[in-house]
């Protein structure tokens, strides 16, 4: 690892001692705070998530990206980093589920940059445990800067009071947070709701997150001011090859398909692709395209406006009859097959791309890191899914689980199609990419 340039800024990792403590409400109302002074926020979420950066990029008016030292790498995330230190005035790390959970962790990334972290914690009823929980977690590795606790849902005063005063003086109470209905953010099945489906309904709970983040008093709100400067360094990444040089990738992207990693757009452009966007529920025609891709999104709500649309779904039928390339993940893959039944038991024909049969499961699924084991080349990605495929065709591979010796996801390939419940992260390995968007397959396709 070659560390040619440096810069200093303002930096702060969220982080919590499991799910749902209110990380995502905080880092929003922080970004949203800050922007109104006049700073330029960039926002980070560590691990393989598409819903909560939508709300954080609306928070903070500015992209965010994805930190994952496994998906993507260190010299990834360390660049992304130091990018962002150049033009910001604060630096923002969500983290993913708890501090210590997962392998790298939360606190791993957190420890390789030198980010002091703000433990977030639900302190409904608790008090001085609180703070029992926060030393704990402070302590518990030494290669971890912890700049204090944030209280959330802190009843009153009295309450604050008690869990600083159980505080040794190097572990400060960086702010209480009162519950608040009104700013905590909505949330589905597999996570928050989409940003664009509650584009203004956020901005009212941004507004309201910025002054509860002020608190009743100021001053004894130190979340309000700027963390100390961290030194981010920058990477050598390697170069980006024009493989796809006049290429069109035509990409579903609305309410149903959403699910796309920006990181995945920009290499897509650096390897020389021109990105068309369209509609699977709204447009009945496909753009000119030399390639599609179908990411995954939401299908299962929108299984009836889908269905209906069977002028889009016939184009990508003959699509890819005629051999060309076709990338499906998660909700496309099930987009592709013959039917899909959804939350309300109802069972709605997709596009016959592929034999198979789609269904949700409820609360039931499959979520992990995996690696694609793909004749092209491994390709890092991750499953977060409710739903099962069933008669589907013999898979032509199987993703490979971070640590789990079982099989992870089929993956499928009739003629051009390239399918599975894998998330893919575009830059694990662009040749392979390429090639799958190229037709350029190492193997006889079926």
């Amino acid at each position: 690892m070659t560390m040619t340039d440096s810069v200093f800024c303002p930096a702060l990792f969220l982080s919590a001692p499991s799910s749902g403590e209110g990380k995502t409400t905080i880092t929003a109302a922080l970004a949203r705070f800050f922007k109104e002074q006049g700073k330029v926020v960039r926002v980070f979420k560590t691990g393989p998530d598409y819903l909560d950066p939508q709300i954080l990029a609306q928070a903070s008016g500015q992209d965010v990206e994805q930190l994952d030292l496994w998906m993507a790498g260190e010299n990834y995330c360390q660049q992304k980093l130091y990018e962002a230190a150049k033009e910001a005035d604060l630096i923002l790390v969500e983290g993913a589920m708890g501090m210590f959970d997962g392998e790298p962790s939360s606190a791993d990334l957190a420890a390789r940059f030198n980010i002091p972290i703000a433990i977030v914690l639900n302190v409904k009823g608790m008090a001085q445990t609180a703070a029992a929980l926060a030393m704990g977690m402070a302590n518990y590795r030494d290669d971890v800067s912890v700049a204090g606790l944030i209280a959330n849902n802190c009843g009153t005063e009295r309450h604050a009071e008690l869990i600083r005063d159980a505080l040794p003086k190097d572990l400060p109470l960086l702010a209480t947070l009162a519950r608040d209905e009104t700013i905590a953010l909505p949330e589905r099945h597999l996570g928050l709701v989409q940003a664009a489906e509650v584009k203004d309904e956020l901005e009212q709970r941004f507004t309201l997150g910025a002054e509860w983040i002020k608190g009743p008093l100021k001053e004894q709100n130190l979340i309000t001011q700027l963390p100390e400067p961290v030194e981010f360094f920058s990477a050598e990444l390697p170069s980006v090859e024009p493989l796809l040089t006049g290429k069109t990738i035509a990409i579903a992207k609305d309410a149903a398909f959403s699910f796309i990693y920006d990181a995945n757009l920009r290499l897509l452009a650096k390897m020389g692709a021109e990105v068309t966007f369209f509609s699977p529920l709204a447009d009945q025609v496909l753009p000119q395209a030399d390639a599609l891709w179908l990411p995954g999104g939401y299908p299962e709500l929108h299984a009836k406006a889908l269905s209906e649309n069977r002028a889009i779904q016939q184009e990508i039928k003959a699509f890819a009859d005629a051999g060309k390339p076709v990338l499906a993940e998660c909700g496309g893959f099930l987009y592709c097959l013959q039917d899909l039944t959804d939350l309300e038991d109802e069972t709605y024909p997709m596009s016959a791309v592929l034999a198979g049969h789609g269904a949700m499961r409820g609360k039931r699924g499959c979520q992990g890191m995996q690696t694609a084991m793909l004749p092209e080349g491994p390709l890092q990605g991750h499953a977060h899914h409710r739903s099962r495929s069933h008669d589907t065709p013999e898979p032509i591979a199987h993703g490979k689980r971070q640590r789990h010796p079982a099989p992870g996801e089929a993956i499928y390939r009739e003629k051009g199609v390239t399918a599975s419940y894998l998330h893919l992260f575009f830059a694990s390995n662009p040749e392979a990419i390429a090639a799958i968007f190229s037709g350029q397959f190492e193997t006889p396709l079926s």
